[in-house]
């Protein structure tokens, strides 16, 4: 069967250099070529909501992706999907890693770093598969239930992509109203998800008593005490969430939670998710280059709320709202904030009225190395500079792996050795 692939001309030149004679090479997708095709399989950086696209779909063309492929594929996967603003991969990892240990073949792909359609024939008895917004649609599109569903959380992000927060918010959500889950495994402390009603989920809470929560670093699941959740290696009171969410799943899919919990304590944390890189002339480096919204970089300096921090935020501009973060900022801010990327001014001209009266030294920064050295200098000598940049990496970086890799080898550490991700595809 003929083959049309619309791509840039960096990716045109790889293809044609395959020599498939079955395949036609286009670089320009406008509505009338697109519009063309029955069906366009799309990848999930492309938005639907592109005006191209949006003609090509009132024309007749149907849009669909990678993960509705799979699905349609598999409908008889044991699969877990798990989505949320953030957390969603190290919620991902946790659970292959607990259905592991209890003894469960189990792959972990999706947006991770594993796609879908690369383990299509792949033989597994448990599925853990991380979706993005971009990707959530999909599964309904598919026209197949998956047993588990997990959100983590639900606040702004990738506006471009999704032209609002409210279109944010419903492809996301997506996952649940149209696709329908067996279970559905919600945080009962976001308020998105506490107002949701469900009719064709079971719905299992984590974070509230009833459920799996957390009082203080203890793990309990309702009134009975688990364990001490100190020894588990994912920093921060939002990662001990996600364990919750994790656990609850495990109990969704028929398994005991509580038998598995302890094997959290030899998880493998990821890459560029409050990454301790080590220790230079008495400052510590942490790399949470994932961190792409101001909710995430708050998150991030709850985790050292007891040290001294110099953070380096901004990259990309999405539009994002960072008043909230400017709010925190009055009672609970670092010593230091450096601005850089796209978004820098923006973020340095709404923190600049607070500076002085909430006492952190702010200054701005043309690049990465800048940033570094800018809040060396107001450690002087002592605490932490993180990069939790609450924007996305585009524009000197392909993205968040290759920022989070600069900022270790700026720090004085091997890049190669930080961006691993353990345990990817089954076993």
């Amino acid at each position: 069967m003929p083959l049309t692939l619309f791509c840039n001309d960096t990716e045109a030149a790889d293809v044609r250099a395959l020599g498939d004679a079955a395949l036609t090479i286009e670089t320009e997708a406008t509505a009338d070529r697109l519009a063309a095709f029955d069906v366009v399989i799309k990848s999930p950086g492309i938005s639907p909501y592109r005006p191209e696209a949006v003609a090509a779909r009132e024309s007749g063309t149907v849009f669909i992706g990678g993960t509705a492929l799979w699905f349609a594929g598999r409908p008889d996967a044991r699969a877990v999907c798990v989505t949320g603003t953030k957390g969603k991969s190290t919620t991902t990892a946790l659970l292959a890693h607990l259905l592991r240990a209890g003894g469960h073949r189990t792959a972990l792909c999706g947006n991770i770093g594993m796609p879908l359609l690369e383990l299509l024939d792949g033989d597994a008895e448990l599925w853990a598969i991380e979706l993005s917004s971009y990707q959530t649609r999909d599964v309904a599109a598919s026209g197949i239930r998956p047993e588990v569903a997990v959100v983590t959380n639900v606040f702004p992000e990738h506006l471009d992509w999704h032209g609002s927060e409210q279109r944010y918010v419903e492809d996301k959500l997506a996952l649940l109203a149209d696709a329908k889950p067996r279970v559905a495994v919600l945080n009962a402390n976001d308020p998105r998800l506490s107002a949701l009603s469900l009719p064709d989920s079971d719905v299992r809470w984590f974070g509230r008593a009833d459920g799996w929560h957390m009082r203080g670093d203890a793990l309990h699941r309702g009134d009975d005490f688990i364990l001490d959740t100190r020894d588990v290696p994912v920093p921060g009171r939002h990662n001990r969430g996600n364990l919750c969410a994790v656990l609850t799943a495990v109990d969704a899919l028929g398994f005991d939670g509580a038998a598995l919990a302890s094997h959290a304590a030899s998880f493998r944390p990821l890459p560029h998710r409050l990454q301790t890189l080590g220790t230079r002339d008495g400052i510590t480096y942490v790399n949470d280059s994932i961190s792409t919204t101001p909710h995430a970089s708050l998150a991030a300096l709850d985790v050292f709320r007891d040290r001294r921090v110099a953070l380096l935020a901004g990259g990309h501009d999405r539009g994002l709202d960072w008043s909230a973060f400017a709010e925190a900022m009055k009672t609970h801010a670092p010593v230091a904030i450096v601005t850089m990327g796209q978004n820098g001014p923006r973020i340095h001209d709404l923190l600049a009225p607070l500076s002085r009266t909430a006492g952190f030294v702010l200054s701005s920064a043309a690049d990465m190395a800048e940033a570094i050295a800018h809040a060396r200098d107001a450690l002087a000598g002592e605490g932490v500079v993180l990069l939790s940049p609450g924007a996305p990496s585009f524009g000197p970086y392909r993205d968040y792996t290759w920022r989070g890799r600069h900022f270790a080898e700026l720090a004085g550490f091997d890049p190669a050795a930080i961006s691993g991700i353990p345990g990817l595809g089954i076993a």
